[in-house]
């Protein structure tokens, strides 16, 4: 079944490429796979999946441990500055959710010690929501100014959550980030290279593909439906 839907979800994400003109290599499919049993992120490398998504350190580090193979970790949720040392150091593909620049001189402070370089993605707040993480859109330059001047920290791109919504509401929210990304890329900081455009999720990642996402973060339509001992979003 978890095959199956993933490569339902394959399909969308090729159909939604081809439609939107762009090719089907421009965009990661990232099956987000936090709350899931391990067996189930088994199942999926039996297909030759790679690119999976978590939202908490500890669940990180396990899946990591325990499971052998080459896949390409995202860390996507919110990140604790006392929980940095524990990612930092480790083959993480992406963390898509600095917000801050204190949260950036932790994993600068962290990645001098281990001696490697952490690639990481600014993430925005494009609905202005209390209950979600990044900075406001007007915010982001100043915070990519000063994350840039952190040698260990390689600025991919940006990240976003768009508020629960109809695809023309999100639709806006998604070429606004695309707008933002590329008016920031147009500054051309050294070391800075936003190529990335994490955004997207169950709902509306083939909205998001239209309108630039390079990355689409999709775990309900792979996974099934998940239970949270308190609200939150759901990619």
């Amino acid at each position: 079944m978890i095959q199956e839907n993933y490569r339902q979800i394959e399909a969308r994400v090729a159909a939604a490429c081809e439609k939107a003109g762009r090719a089907r290599e421009e965009v990661t499919l990232v099956a987000v796979s936090k709350t899931k049993p391990e067996e189930q992120i088994r199942e999926l490398m039996e297909i030759g999946v790679r690119d999976f998504g978590e939202n908490k350190v500890q669940d990180l580090c396990k899946k990591m441990e325990d499971i052998p193979g080459e896949n390409r970790w995202h860390f996507i949720g919110g990140l604790q500055r006392n929980k940095v040392k524990y990612l930092v150091g480790r083959p993480i593909c992406l963390i898509h959710s600095v917000d801050s620049i204190k949260l950036a001189q932790e994993i600068q402070k962290e990645a001098e010690k281990k001696g490697v370089t952490v690639p990481v993605l600014l993430e925005i707040n494009i609905g202005g929501e209390q209950s979600k993480g990044g900075v406001a859109p007007k915010e982001a330059e100043a915070l990519l100014r000063q994350a840039a001047v952190f040698s260990r920290l390689r600025i991919q791109g940006l990240m976003t959550v768009a508020p629960p919504g109809k695809e023309e509401e999100n639709r806006a929210y998604f070429r606004e980030m695309r707008l933002l990304r590329d008016r920031l890329a147009a500054l051309a900081l050294p070391g800075v290279d936003l190529r990335e455009l994490s955004m997207g999720m169950t709902d509306d990642f083939e909205t998001a593909i239209a309108e630039g996402a390079t990355i689409v973060r999709v775990g309900t339509a792979i996974f099934g439906s998940r239970s949270y001992g308190e609200p939150e979003w759901r990619p």
